[in-house]
């Protein structure tokens, strides 16, 4: 399709209102004008409004530059405070300066407004032009696969925005790869574990972003707010367009008040817009840039779990360029604790190999290969683990991981930290009676890591590529704080979980009258009492219920149910992926409890999920409802 076609599909599926033009011409400016050795100083809802351009280079460590962001910043402040005092006579250079940035009826209380916000972009020229070239690797394989999921091809642009298409990006919050997924939302999508990380393979991911954006859109409707969702959320942006109307873009973006729709998710549907801009038009913005070639690959699916020694010794390539080439192998591979998976589709550059790589598979002899995969002996912290979700992703119990590593009854443990599994044994005795950790029976080879030029080493040894994307987790707002976007696996949860301003809430699925006496520390008669139900009287998915918040508030009730439903989809997803989506036309005499739980195996919860504004009280023949494929994970 010629750039003048895609501008025209531009118009209709991704529209862009003149109030937010000046939003999209700040990110193409950020884009294509500003380097990541310089940044802007300007009002973080006025975007038309830059203060500075600053000077930050790369060598310049995060607390220098937080320093010298804040500097400025109070200079900015004096001023517009000055001027929002009323001042309009014997204005210095700068105070003349700034107050032209601002429209001719700016009032006193905006400017002193603006002086909370007063928000440092870094510059992204660079990099997106890098991305801009890096993007030809898997150009084609974005376009086959959205062509076939029915996404717009548009949404190619996307990753400009989260990763510039660097495959090693990786978040404070544990975003990962080109598509910047989290843990708990890929998990829907991916298989994400100690073996595996498909968030990481370009190609996995690809496709899995394919699928949630297409799922966002059959739940809102349109493609503004489906992007909106993929960064804030599919409970939030519901919830700003029941508030303003499902296309009322504008009024959403300056307007909507939800908890957590900051910065962030105020401007990834115009930053998007600006990133495609380049995206389509890359010459005009970047002179003779160039997209690399696609990446060409021999691949096998391997028949047997295989030793990663092994695979490099059929090959006669290097375990290092090997895992740089499968990307969604863990370090446990490389290291010898676990084999590569049986089903794994291998890839090998083309053109290497002296063979066919299929034929010099199927040549390993038989001996070498496994039915089983080795049982896992320990496993290492990571950044948000619990014990308990430690105990329940291998099948074991607390107190069963509490003894076995000689812990105190704090429980407590740390990121990067080894927890000895039921499979390795009993910890020695000498080390339980220091309780300290038991030593490994053999030291491990050193992990396998893509070395990345940009990389940065994060508290937790994770490789975290700082500024990768246009929109990062930690922002700083023009306060001075760092707010974080709370991106967890409720991402794609439609369900609204907050208490409406009767202290009323929506009963949803894996809810009881007991759970919310709980949350709310208060015993169940009274929630009883309060809304007429006789003893017994189970409450019903889709029913409103009144709230007693005499002994909470509604932050803490909200959070710990939110927490409750994460802990219940997180272990879900554990052994459970979305592989793709039905829909089913509802007969009569048919009850779409019985299709869901029976005949597509769907629990309840998520079958709400894909039909968010079913009544499941009242389905009439004839009604289309969406089922998910689900496949459970293999070892």
């Amino acid at each position: 399709m010629s750039v003048a076609g895609l501008a025209r599909a531009d118009d209709e599926l991704f529209p862009l209102p003149a109030e937010l033009n000046r939003d999209v011409d700040f990110w193409l400016a950020v884009f294509t004008d500003y380097t990541s050795d310089e940044g802007l100083l300007h009002d973080n809802r006025n975007l038309a409004v830059v203060y500075e351009r600053v000077s930050m280079p790369a060598s310049v460590s995060r607390r220098e530059r937080q320093r010298r962001v804040g500097v400025r910043r109070k200079h900015y402040q004096s001023i517009l405070r000055s001027l929002g005092s009323g001042k309009r006579a014997n204005l210095s250079e700068d105070e003349q300066r700034v107050l032209a940035l601002w429209p001719d009826d700016v009032s006193n209380s905006e400017l002193n407004s603006a002086a909370n916000q007063i928000r440092y972009q870094q510059g992204l020229s660079d990099r997106f032009r890098e991305g801009l070239q890096r993007a030809g690797r898997w150009r084609a394989h974005v376009h086959e696969s959205f062509s076939r999921l029915g996404v717009p091809l548009e949404l190619a642009a996307l990753p400009h925005v989260e990763s510039s298409y660097n495959p090693g990006a990786r978040s404070h919050v544990g975003a990962s790869g080109i598509w910047q997924f989290t843990r708990g939302t890929g998990r829907r999508f991916m298989r994400i574990d100690h073996v595996l990380d498909e968030r990481n393979d370009p190609y996995a991911a690809t496709v899995a972003a394919g699928e949630l954006l297409a799922y966002n859109y059959s739940i809102v409707g349109n493609w503004p707010m489906a992007i909106t969702a993929y960064n804030h959320g599919l409970a939030g942006a519901r919830r700003a367009m029941r508030e303003f109307g499902d296309t009322n873009y504008v009024q959403i973006m300056r307007e909507y008040k939800g908890r957590t729709f900051g910065f962030a998710s105020r401007n990834f549907y115009v930053a998007f817009l600006a990133a495609l801009r380049v995206d389509q038009d890359p010459q005009k913005y970047f002179p003779g840039v160039t997209a690399e070639p696609a990446l060409v690959y021999d691949t096998v699916e391997l028949p047997a779990y295989l030793p990663a020694d092994a695979l490099a010794t059929a090959t006669g390539i290097s375990a290092r360029e090997l895992a740089q080439h499968n990307p969604a192998t863990q370090a446990t591979i490389w290291q010898g604790s676990k084999h590569l998976p049986k089903g794994f589709q291998l890839r090998v550059p083309g053109g290497r190999l002296q063979a066919p790589l299929a034929e010099l598979v199927a040549n390993i002899d038989e001996s070498v290969w496994q039915q089983e995969q080795l049982p896992d002996l320990f496993h290492t912290v990571a950044r948000g683990d619990t014990l308990s979700e430690i105990a329940e992703a291998y099948k074991t119990r607390v107190s069963t991981l509490v003894a076995l590593n000689n812990m105190g009854s704090g429980n407590r443990i740390r990121i990067g930290e080894r927890i000895r599994l039921p499979a390795a044994g009993p910890a020695p005795v000498a080390v339980a009676a220091a309780l300290a950790p038991a030593p490994e029976p053999e030291p491990e080879p050193e992990p396998i890591v893509e070395p990345e030029p940009t990389a940065v080493l994060a508290a937790d040894d994770e490789q975290v590529i700082e500024g990768s994307g246009a929109l990062p987790d930690d922002v700083d707002d023009g306060d001075g704080t760092t707010v974080s976007t709370a991106r967890t696996s409720l991402l794609s949860d439609p369900s609204d979980y907050t208490v409406a301003a009767d202290s009323t809430i929506e009963v949803h699925p894996l809810e009881t009258l007991g759970h919310y006496a709980d949350w709310l520390g208060i015993r169940t008669q009274r929630l009883r009492d309060i809304n007429g139900l006789a003893f017994r009287t189970p409450v019903s998915i889709g029913d409103r219920l009144k709230l007693d918040l005499g002994n909470v508030n509604v932050s803490d009730f909200e959070s710990k149910r939110v927490d409750y439903h994460r802990a219940q989809q997180d272990a879900f997803f554990r052994s459970t992926t979305i592989r793709g989506l039905r829909e089913h036309t509802v007969k009569r005499g048919e009850s779409v409890w019985v299709l869901a739980l029976r005949q597509y195996k769907v629990p309840l919860w998520l079958f709400r999920q894909y039909n968010p504004e079913l009544d499941m009280h009242r389905v009439q023949p004839g009604t289309v409802i969406q089922l998910p494929v689900l496949v459970t994970a293999a070892e």
